[in-house]
């Protein structure tokens, strides 16, 4: 069913005008023909006329097939067109035909639209202006004899009373349809609001409610919500919010707010408005009650899991200090055994000590990774900077993992500048990157492998890039790495670390304001770069070129 109200296009359908068209020229026929049998002596004059009187219904039964404004024009152009003509042939305005210039106007009200009848009434007026000036400036044809004025007169004025008659039936008709499609349309919209899951509400500016559609959620269910203002809705603490709220949307065009009803302390309730225009908002009112409660045990887990990651890395940076106390000890006193300071020792005896030292600095070294690695998590671990050459604290790891090279048969090799390459960073987790690094890379190669070190700068940045010809890294190991404790390898490999290698140097690379990047296949090694936006304006100025050093095997 259409739902176009009364004046939009469309109108009625096209068989009413078809219609129309056809009484007026049955009622044209009619009164022809009675003229032709009276002894009423016709003239050309009166016969063209008449025939005005039919060409634009004729025309109008074609054209009435279609709706489009254009052919509604034609219709009732042709219309006052064949009256002013018809007029003018019998005598003008004052002439029987005169009555034919309300054609216009008559066929308008029977297209059934308001538009259309302002034009009707339009071109009638404008047909009437057009005789006057005709009958002023040109010469017209004599009027009609009496008998024959009579004649043609009666045929008008009958054609048009039935014409406007039809019509204003055709307009009533419509205005009854109208008007039972706007009230079906507005039951069927009650209906569709009063089904909606959420409270539907309009505002005035002034926050009085002056209508409201829709399910009340619960604290709000069988109370009078028009006419009272919209603060009132909630408790006397949430009031300030709902006023608040208003004026925000008022201003901004939108707004939300929770608020617990007044009917219902207890429960939740969320208000959405929308500025639709200066003088009116719309919103929905729904229980927030279950949506609330989530967010409410979302927050706490989030307390909770906060609480306990801090609780964990505490614990962890006292375990370490604790256990680095009495490692001292051990690693002290069995350095003194190992070097015999204080006489010689059974040979099985030193080698016990060189183990126990041994073992102690490995142990050291973890629970120095978990420490740093705890104050990091905790956002306590602070950088120390200061301006160093950064070739120095990188040689001095390789010397430091040149043993640790030799014994695996891997071939540990530095390629840096000659030129110095000035750093602002921590000088200890300068050197904590690049142990770890090549300490993973010694890990992963195979005996008769190589080691690749190389340090050079790039513009602002010191690039740190250690390559092994490693067995390389799986991709779904790949994607792992770089968190704490997560690891790659077989298990023999896992056992030898905490798996705090890689997730430490991109922290400390992180703190650094730079990023580390790892490049891995299976089977053909694994290249990882650190980027530090660390280099002096005097380095930055003079990229220096780079020369192999062996460093190391």
């Amino acid at each position: 069913m259409s739902t176009r109200p009364m004046g939009t296009p469309g109108g009625l359908p096209p068989q009413e005008l078809i219609w129309w068209h056809a009484t007026w020229l049955a009622v044209l026929g009619l009164g022809v023909g009675v003229m032709l049998f009276s002894p009423i002596q016709q003239t050309t004059s009166a016969v063209v006329a008449l025939a005005l009187g039919a060409a634009p219904a004729l025309a109008g039964l074609l054209l009435a097939r279609s709706r489009h404004v254009a052919a509604h024009s034609l219709i009732l152009f042709n219309w006052g067109a064949g009256g002013v003509l018809a007029a003018l042939l019998t005598g003008g305005l004052a002439g029987p035909m005169a009555v034919w210039h309300l054609a216009p106007l008559a066929a308008a009200a029977a297209m059934g639209r308001i538009d259309r009848l302002a034009m009707g009434a339009a071109i009638s007026l404008a047909a009437i202006c057009v005789s006057l000036l005709a009958e002023i400036t040109l010469s017209l044809p004599a009027p009609p004899p009496f008998d024959l004025a009579s004649g043609l007169g009666a045929v008008a004025i009958v054609t048009t009373a039935v014409g406007l008659g039809l019509a204003l039936i055709v307009l009533q008709r419509r205005v009854i349809l109208d008007t039972r499609r706007r009230a079906l349309m507005e039951v069927r919209l009650r209906e569709a609001l009063g089904d909606q899951p959420h409270l539907l509400v309009v505002v005035q500016p002034g926050g009085k409610l002056v209508a409201a559609w829709g399910n009340a959620p619960r604290g709000l269910k069988g109370q009078v919500l028009t006419g009272r203002p919209l603060s009132q809705l909630a408790t006397p603490a949430d009031r300030p919010r709902l006023e608040a709220a208003l004026r925000e949307a008022i201003i901004e065009g939108k707004s939300e707010v929770g608020f617990a009803p007044a009917g219902a302390p207890a429960l939740w309730h969320e208000l959405s408005l929308r500025r639709v225009n200066p003088a009116r908002l719309t919103g929905s009112i729904r229980d927030a009650g279950l949506q609330r409660a989530r967010e409410a045990a979302l927050d706490q887990a989030r307390i909770d899991a906060e609480t306990a990651n801090a609780g964990k890395s505490r614990f962890l940076a006292n375990m370490s200090h604790e256990l680095r106390t009495p490692l001292n000890a051990i690693m002290g006193f069995s350095d003194i055994m190992r070097q015999s300071l204080f006489g010689p020792m059974p040979e099985k005896y030193g080698e016990y000590s060189a183990l126990i030292h041994e073992s102690g600095e490995h142990l050291l070294e973890l629970i120095n990774d978990v420490l740093d690695m705890s104050k990091i998590e905790a956002e306590r671990f602070e950088l120390y900077r200061e301006e160093f050459d950064a070739r120095d604290a990188i040689s001095a790891v390789m010397r430091l993992m040149r043993g640790q090279a030799d014994r695996a048969g891997v071939s540990l090799r530095g390629l840096m500048p000659k030129e110095p390459l000035e750093v602002t960073a921590d000088r200890r987790a300068m050197k904590q990157i690049a142990l770890n690094l090549i300490s993973n890379a010694l890990k992963f190669t195979p005996k008769g492998g190589t080691v690749t070190v190389t340090a050079h700068a790039e513009g602002p940045m010191l690039e740190l890039i250690v390559a092994d010809s490693g067995t390389g890294i799986s991709a779904t190991d790949l994607q792992r790495l770089g968190k704490p404790f997560e690891q790659a390898g077989g298990a023999d490999q896992r056992a030898a670390g905490t798996g705090l290698g890689l997730s430490l140097v991109q922290a400390f690379a992180e703190l650094h304001g730079g990023e580390m990047a790892i490049e891995s296949q299976l089977g053909e090694g694994t290249t990882v770069t650190v980027r530090l936006p660390v280099m002096e304006l005097s380095v930055v100025e003079v990229v220096p070129e780079t020369h192999p050093e062996e460093t190391a095997g």
